[in-house]
């Protein structure tokens, strides 16, 4: 069998696993009575919705313990607040005991006078966000869904002043850069919602800018204006079984399946295999419960628009995804599997991944290894390689600090399947630390490379908190080391301080000095750093 054959086998072996998936019923109604713990694994649950820190921006739901009508002594015993909260009337259940009741009370009680007040979002209408008080009733679908419409609008405004040499020795960059990142969320219920970010001051990895010194003369002295309207996120998600909450009304059925539409953020493996833009849609079905596990989570995901191998790069090219998530007692362990199909010189690609994340005594650790092959001719955006990658940290006795220790091998020259968000460097290692990762404002990059090619290296850390945690400082070393006579050397460390004032500005400095090997003999020495002030709305 040719290789062509057998991957194309593979594939569709693939897709017809998650259509089984996304049909099977769940096991049994006991089985679903577990509140089994669900895994953020691809998700809404990102620190915002412009592809920081997320797995699949919609494809994925919690399935999400939201009212499931349970009978009998041991839904009581578990004490289903959901249920409760939605029903209202679970007293008549009885229970093992006089005058036991689950039943939610009554009475208001207010949340500790200590506690500081809530920062207030830019547009806030509807339900407060994180807000006390009575909920109102909604509106009742003929569905039988009840919507309880908010809207946010928030975002952050980041703006630096910010210095550097650059990697081919040719001059020192300065320069004042600025990004606005905007969003609007549209929340009908827990399950759906619909949102909408734009970055109103960049573009195609242009910045707003003004350059106080560059080495190029076209630059430099000049105001560079980038204002763009163009949309880095819309998109809508929702659950099938909380929208048609008729069709199943215990709720033990198959109809809870997440969906997602429309350009959404995926990070899957951390961002090693996906951290990308995408227009699509995807499809999940969440809590299932295979033997000798808490959870099972798979995501079937098709993109045919917005596939980008760098900030600079789309492809005219089709995304297929199978990506799932296992909660075992000790781990959770991550497979996935991406094709992505091109229709152009780049080449088609597939790229796979599988990650473990657990305890290991008083660490916190993670081992992920991964590969990408290229289907045809290997190209810029499509080659074979492997990455192996771990993570280790821990929280030293008696403090908040954190101490931490990634190192990375890659084998050849690994790709992910589609990586457009987070810096112009474009590579998959921005993960191993902060030497690694691109501010992603202004021409500032990261001061060792994040290209996964015949090399191994890593970043050694130490965070420490301050001030109640309102401050920090991060010291990190970062080292890359060639394995092959085409990659050279090279070591960077930096330091960064971060501060917060008030309830919506943060103030970070930068401070980094490296040292670079050069395949012509001259080695490099480039220093540099950045003032930023973080304004959250």
């Amino acid at each position: 069998m040719n290789g062509k054959r057998f991957w194309g086998l593979s594939w569709w072996f693939c897709a017809l696993f998650s259509i089984c998936v996304l049909l099977a019923p769940v096991e049994s109604a006991a089985s679903a009575e577990a509140d089994s713990p669900t895994l953020d694994g691809s998700s809404t649950a990102e620190e915002s919705p412009s592809g920081k820190k997320t797995k699949t921006q919609g494809a994925e739901s919690d399935d999400d313990h939201h009212g499931k009508e349970d009978h009998g002594e041991d839904a009581e015993q578990q004490g289903d607040a959901d249920h409760q909260g939605r029903h209202g009337e679970a007293g008549h259940h009885g229970g093992h005991g006089s005058g036991h009741s689950s039943r939610l009370s009554d009475e208001v009680i207010p949340l500790d006078p200590e506690m500081p007040e809530r920062p207030k979002p830019l547009v806030e209408l509807g339900e407060p966000f994180l807000g006390t008080g009575t909920l109102n009733p909604g509106i009742q679908l003929p569905t039988g869904a009840v919507w309880q419409p908010s809207l946010l609008v928030f975002g952050n405004w980041r703006t630096a002043v910010q210095t550097f040499e650059a990697d081919n020795g040719t001059g020192r960059t300065t320069e004042l850069a600025t990004r606005l990142d905007l969003f609007l969320n549209l929340s009908l219920s827990g399950s759906e919602r619909l949102v909408l970010g734009v970055r109103a001051l960049d573009g195609d990895g242009d910045f707003t800018s003004y350059f106080f010194e560059s080495p190029d003369p076209s630059l430099d002295g000049e105001f560079r204006d980038v204002t763009d309207a163009d949309i880095e996120v819309l998109f809508f998600e929702g659950d099938f079984g909380e929208i048609f909450p008729d069709l199943d009304r215990d709720d033990f059925g198959s109809t809870d399946i997440g969906f997602s539409v429309g350009r959404q953020n995926l990070l899957f493996q951390e961002g090693l295999l996906l951290n990308d833009n995408i227009d699509g849609v995807g499809l999940t079905r969440n809590t299932l419960l295979p033997e000798g596990t808490s959870n099972f989570r798979a995501t079937f995901f098709y993109g045919w628009g917005e596939v980008s191998t760098s900030a600079f790069n789309d492809r005219d090219a089709q995304l297929f995804a199978l990506l799932t998530s296992t909660d075992f007692l000790k781990s959770t362990v991550d497979a996935d599997l991406a094709y992505v199909r091109t229709s152009d010189t780049s080449g088609d690609l597939i790229v796979g991944g599988v990650s473990a994340v657990q305890r290991i005594g008083a660490m916190n650790s993670a081992f992920r290894v991964l590969g990408s092959h290229a289907v045809d001719e290997e190209t810029l955006f499509s080659s074979d390689g492997f990455l192996l990658f771990s993570e280790l940290s821990w929280v030293p006795h008696g403090t908040h600090d954190l101490i931490y220790a990634n190192n990375f091998l890659a084998i050849d020259d690994f790709v992910p399947a589609a990586r457009g968000v987070g810096g112009a460097g474009g590579g998959p290692l921005g993960r191993a630390g902060i030497n690694f990762a691109s501010a992603d404002l202004g021409s500032f990059d990261a001061p060792l490379s994040s290209r996964a090619s015949d090399v191994f290296g890593g970043a050694f850390g130490y965070q420490r908190f301050f001030d109640h945690t309102r401050k920090q400082l991060l010291m990190e070393l970062g080292y890359r080391l060639g394995i092959e006579d085409t990659q050279t050397d090279s070591y960077a460390a930096t330091v960064r301080f971060q501060s917060a004032h008030g309830k919506h500005t943060v103030l970070v400095l930068d401070g980094f000095v490296g040292h670079r090997e050069s395949l012509l003999g001259d080695d490099e020495v480039p220093f540099g750093g950045r003032v930023e002030l973080l304004f959250k709305f």
